[in-house]
């Protein structure tokens, strides 16, 4: 037919490979079920891993101070991270702290690889040792892995459904406890959604959103949406740790049984080492993306060279360099400028903290008006507005005062606004009046006010009033 193009299926390209670890040739979804491998390194990160569920657990119970160790009330723009209270005007340190984060994670990666992902990733840390076993259980291959035993359906099906609901009914309780407090949560936990419809309504889309990872995205959230393993390529660089196949001693591979004047590597093409791949790739391929160092390959490859009489380590960790034969090197470039802006920023940041007042104050001009006012009584008056914020955890009460030996009056037109309760910020006008001979040098005088606090914390602001010349 004019004008159209027919496309003839058979002169498609077919892909020769899976196009990703979790997709099939024909587009579909390709589920893994991994074996498990309960080797040495796994045994390591089983402790590493009941060890933080144990800690996520149990932080927002842990008081710092009488603060807890971490609440982020975003309602209430507060952050406290161990004992330390940030307040949104506390950009500085809030900067710092990113900063802090970022150069950490960029260090951690340059030295040891992805072994955040492998070893401390929630995503990693849950669904291999909380919700693949529960998995394993209900197909029959507990302790095991592999291929399904039998099919999760009817009864098997809605049991395992409601043991996920369970968990992650209570591990959204828990991450929901970071940002209200495990006080506020109770209260709400004993009360009726009627009560609380949004609090209730984020409960219910992070519980359906952690159904939706742990049952049916799983190990597309590593593969597909993180982008953390995007990030490696410019993290990393050929002497970073990573979990490697070494092609020189394995290649060239062979099956089976060898025999004497055979030219054959040490890898016995077991495929193991995809088999019990959480991500479905296959190490031997080299350096992926899709790789989260979880050392599974390494178990399962060192069990097979134990068996077959050979050395173990053909995976293992090392570095590109290593890998082919080179020294490692630990000081190089990255390793030696991250650590020194680290040793800044973390620098900057205790000096910040330790050097920071119970509260916040300063002086603005007011926009509004005459720059002054004249009175018949020879005073001038000009026009400010303080601004005063309540670090502490305490109702706090200011009070203003002029430099001492100055002819100048402080009147705050509102008293009530000059008490703050804790984390409170506000505006506060003042007038200050003074003799109009006090601004003779060209019109404007620098002076001074204190602010104090019931602490008896001070604040001394520098400001210029304008009057005649």
């Amino acid at each position: 037919m004019a004008g159209k193009t027919v496309l003839d299926n058979d002169a498609l390209l077919e892909a020769p490979v899976h196009v990703l670890s979790t997709m099939e040739q024909d587009g579909s979804r390709r589920w893994l079920s991994p074996k498990l491998s309960t080797g040495a390194w796994w045994k390591r990160r089983r402790v590493v891993a009941y060890l933080l569920m144990v800690i996520f657990v149990l932080l927002p119970h842990i008081k710092i101070g009488g603060k807890p160790a971490v609440l982020l009330d975003i309602g209430a723009k507060k952050f406290t991270v161990l004992g330390q209270t940030f307040l949104p005007t506390d950009t500085l340190l809030l900067g710092l702290l990113i900063l802090c984060v970022i150069f950490s994670i960029m260090l951690i990666t340059t030295l040891a690889g992805r072994v955040w992902c492998g070893w401390a990733c929630p995503q990693t840390v849950y669904m291999e040792f909380l919700f693949r076993p529960i998995d394993r259980l209900f197909q029959g291959t507990a302790g095991k892995g592999g291929k399904p035993k039998r099919a999760v359906s009817g009864l098997l099906f809605f049991g395992r459904f409601a043991v996920y609901l369970l968990l992650c009914g209570f591990l959204a309780h828990t991450f929901l406890a970071y940002f209200v407090g495990v006080e506020q949560l109770a209260v709400w936990m004993r009360r009726s959604p009627v009560e609380h419809p949004v609090s209730f309504m984020v409960m219910s889309a992070t519980v359906g959103l952690m159904l939706f990872d742990f049952m049916f995205f799983r190990e597309q959230l590593c593969t597909i949406a993180c982008p953390y393993g995007r990030f490696q390529s410019v993290m990393l660089d050929q002497q970073s740790l990573i979990v490697a196949y070494d092609p020189e001693r394995g290649e060239p591979r062979q099956k089976g049984k060898r025999h004497e004047g055979d030219v054959a590597g040490d890898c016995v093409d077991c495929n193991q080492c995809v088999v019990v791949c959480p991500t479905g790739i296959d190490i031997r391929q080299g350096l992926q993306m899709e790789c989260i160092n979880c050392t599974q390959c390494i178990d399962a490859c060192d069990d097979v060279m134990t068996k077959v009489g050979k050395p173990t380590g053909l995976i293992r960790y090392g570095s590109q360099e290593s890998i082919a034969g080179k020294a490692r090197n630990l000081l190089r470039f990255r390793t030696v400028i991250y650590p020194l802006v680290l040793l800044v920023l973390f620098t900057g940041l205790v000096f910040a903290i330790s050097s920071r007042s119970g509260f916040d104050a300063r002086i603005l001009p007011a926009k509004a008006g005459a720059p002054f006012t004249k009175f018949d009584d020879g005073t001038v008056s000009n026009e400010f507005k303080l601004r005063l914020v309540n670090r502490t955890d305490e109702q706090q009460t200011y009070t203003v005062n002029p430099a001492e030996k100055t002819p100048v009056e402080i009147e705050v037109i509102d008293p009530s606004m000059m008490t703050l309760e804790p984390g409170d910020s506000v505006l506060v006008p003042i007038h200050v009046t003074f003799p109009m001979g006090f601004t003779r040098n060209g019109g404007r005088q620098r002076t001074y006010m204190t602010v104090e606090d019931q602490q008896d914390q001070q604040r001394r602001l520098e400001y210029t009033l304008r009057g005649p010349g």
